[in-house]
């Protein structure tokens, strides 16, 4: 890779780091609550390595040597550089990229799915390395993939045969897409859930699916599909081909997750969090993903808990298939004052789902009313945070049994210093630095409980049953005929939408936040106007505000998509670029791109504000139609045409001239520097351990985890 394309993936420096602000709120619990944080907490950290794991090859033994160095001078890293005999600023590479390396939780962005490499060179690294016997054997484990980059597909992650790199598939040469897909429809027939797997593919052409569980053989009484673990695929490419299950993928660390789990269950305040933590337990134990689907349902009845947490291979939107989940889990306390807003939305949501474009047939029987809560981060250990969640991701439990959604307030408030806001007009940046946050937090509300809480998958739910008159089916608004297309037995939205699912729903989700976002009533809930419609009020602003957000974060979102594998790295950037796209092409231009130099240097973005709600309201929800329409019928080969083309990037003025402003632009993403829990074993007190929000801050916090 030259030096000018290396440029895109050197570490940020400084790359931004913030507290994640927690202690009053952790105050407030009492002894019982904060051990049950507590455990949860370092149930969560302990999972670490397996995200490292499911990075790349190298990230466990980058992490082991960043923490060696850390051990190696006590944290004094002035003393450490001058055994080195390093300079300043390869000291201060070193540590950004440590820093950025512990944020992302592995060498590739967790929000981008690209690599990133030091700013030195690998001579500050071996000296650094030097003096250490500890910290060099694991440098020297890396096997030089902190600084490798001579192969550029390797530089994202994604399907081994398309170049790129996944160690949801390790040890697997020569494993292709259609192996991946073939394995896939064989487990979905048997029915084994696979989000807490990996796959390997052997050299005699059979399969290893590797189970995360303590116990390395079948659990005594059967598994998930009982005590066989070893089948011939019957059927499809693969025909004759043996695949074998192998229990105790991750087991040191599942071993240690159960037992904090079964702590975290003698401190529970109630039954249901009692229940839910054993069943985690037997999750983790046994690799049982029925049982991690209990814990999912007593998780959904724990309503309004002062501690609430999550945990276990959630997402799946860094395996490249779309169906394997990543290692993450929080622990967070309630903020009761934000949390009545979010209980209010839920309360009108009833009200608001008949807005949206499609008719009844097309949206569940009965909405099953979550709780909404907005939450302080006390722990959260993965890849990145999130500002807003809502699961569990079954849809079989979402359908019939409900879901949860979090909003997680320390998260949205925290503010790196001096922070550049590029493509905002200068006479939008007072209304927008005003009320982006108020915006952002009604859009995530949205987004989250009328986004991914609305919707019904037309499916036939055992032989010959059905959730829709098959006799009389729905007709569909985009082709004003009866719907041909439903989802099969044993067939999920992952399974059947692949690899664009989870994109393809987070684009959905958006677009129920943009639409509904136009509702005065909603804004009103959270504090703005009094429900009438007013484009020059407060509730006005917060609008105006939301839709300069997304146009800005479309723009912005190219930053992710790579012009050499013409592909997008990350799900909701993909998404957010369609909506800019949607705005753009909307029939009364109510949004539009605005420059005069050739270069693109002065580019910003104009929304229309008087439009928003007539013309900007409309477009989003002709989007938002097709989208849901397409997902609710199982519509695969017609929902997955229009998504990639809505999210298709022109290579000149979008992925070349844009795409150069917006990274000449780019801003570093927020590390956060979360406190740790210890435990005082005599007395059964938990107390807080903060850390300074500096690069030797965030380095100390992982180094005290002990993980």
């Amino acid at each position: 890779m030259n030096a000018q394309e290396l440029q895109n993936f050197l570490a940020d420096s400084p790359p931004s780091t913030v507290n994640l602000v927690i202690k009053k709120h952790f105050d407030a619990l009492s002894d019982q609550e904060a051990r049950y944080a507590h455990y949860i907490s370092r149930a969560a950290f302990t999972g670490t390595r397996i995200t490292l794991r499911q990075v790349s090859p190298e990230s466990e033994s980058i992490f082991d040597f960043v923490i060696e160095l850390y051990k190696s001078c006590n944290g004094d890293w002035k003393s450490l550089q001058q055994k080195a005999g390093v300079s300043d600023e390869d000291l201060k590479y070193f540590l950004e990229y440590a820093v950025q390396f512990l944020g992302n939780c592995g060498n590739y962005k967790g929000f981008g799915d690209s690599k990133f490499v030091p700013r030195c060179g690998e001579k500050a690294f071996d000296a650094l390395a030097s003096v250490s016997p500890e910290a060099n054997a694991q440098y020297k484990a890396t096997k030089g993939g902190i600084f490798s980059n001579d192969n550029s597909g390797m530089m994202h992650l994604g399907y081994l045969d398309e170049g790129h790199m996944t160690t949801y598939y390790p040890d697997s040469h020569g494993i292709t897409k259609a192996d991946i897909s073939g394995v896939s429809k064989f487990l979905e027939k048997i029915g084994l859930l696979v989000e807490n797997t990996r796959l390997r593919k052997n050299a005699d052409g059979s399969f290893d699916l590797l189970i995360a569980s303590e116990v390395t053989k079948v659990p005594e009484n059967g598994g998930d599909v009982g005590k066989e673990t070893e089948f011939e695929i019957d059927s499809g490419s693969l025909q004759g081909k043996k695949l074998r299950l192998v229990y105790g993928d991750h087991s040191k660390e599942m071993g240690i997750i159960t037992g904090y789990h079964k702590k975290a269950a003698e401190n529970a305040a109630n039954d249901n969090q009692r229940n839910m933590q054993l069943a985690y337990a037997k999750s983790f134990e046994e690799g049982s993903l029925e049982a991690f689907k209990d814990s999912q349902r007593y998780w959904i009845r724990d309503k309004g808990p002062m501690v609430e947490s999550n945990i276990g291979f959630v997402e799946t939107y860094r395996d490249p298939h779309g169906v394997r989940g990543e290692w993450e889990g929080f622990a967070a306390t309630v903020n009761l004052e934000r949390t009545r807003a979010f209980g209010a939305l839920v309360d009108a949501a009833e009200s608001m789902i008949p807005k949206l474009p499609w008719s009844k047939e097309f949206e569940k029987d009965e909405f099953l009313s979550p709780d909404f809560t907005s939450l302080e981060v006390l722990s959260f250990a993965g890849s990145g945070i999130p500002a807003g969640i809502n699961i569990p991701n079954y849809d079989d439990i979402r359908q019939s049994e409900g879901f949860k959604n979090v909003s997680l307030g320390n998260v949205l408030s925290a503010k790196a210093p001096d922070e550049k806001i590029p493509f905002i007009a200068e006479e939008d940046l007072e209304i927008y630095q005003k009320y982006r946050d108020p915006a952002f937090e009604v859009q995530v509300g949205i987004h989250e409980l009328l986004g991914h809480g609305t919707g019904k998958l037309l499916q036939e739910t055992s032989p010959g049953t059905f959730n829709f008159d098959k006799s009389s089916p729905p007709i569909s608004p985009i082709t004003d005929k009866p719907i041909t297309t439903y989802y099969k037995v044993g067939e999920t939205w992952g399974s059947v939408f692949g690899s664009i699912a989870s994109s393809y729903e987070e684009c959905r989700a958006e677009c129920v936040a943009m639409a509904l976002s136009c509702d005065f009533e909603i804004l009103k809930i959270f504090g703005f106007g009094d429900g009438t419609p007013d484009m020059d009020g407060e509730a006005g602003d917060v609008l105006y505000a939301a839709y300069l957000s997304m146009a800005r974060a479309g723009i912005a979102s190219l930053e992710l998509w790579d012009p050499k594998s013409r592909k997008w790295g990350q799900a909701h950037s993909q998404a957010r670029f369609s909506i800019l796209k949607c705005f753009l092409e909307s029939e009364d231009e109510f949004c539009r791109l605005d420059y005069k130099n050739e270069d693109l240097s002065d580019l910003t973005i104009k929304v229309d504000r008087s439009k928003i709600t007539t013309a900007g309201r409309k477009a989003v929800e002709a989007y938002l139609q097709k989208l849901h329409i397409y997902k609710s019928t199982a519509d695969v080969d017609a929902g997955t045409k229009y998504y990639n083309e809505m999210t298709e990037v022109e290579p000149v003025f979008w992925g070349e001239k844009i795409r150069n402003e917006v990274l000449r632009n780019k801003q570093p993403r927020k590390v956060f520097v979360q406190a740790n829990t210890v435990l005082d074993e005599k007395t059964g007190k938990v107390s807080l351990v903060e850390y300074e929000p500096s690069l030797e801050g965030m380095i100390k916090s992982y180094a005290e985890r002990n993980v």
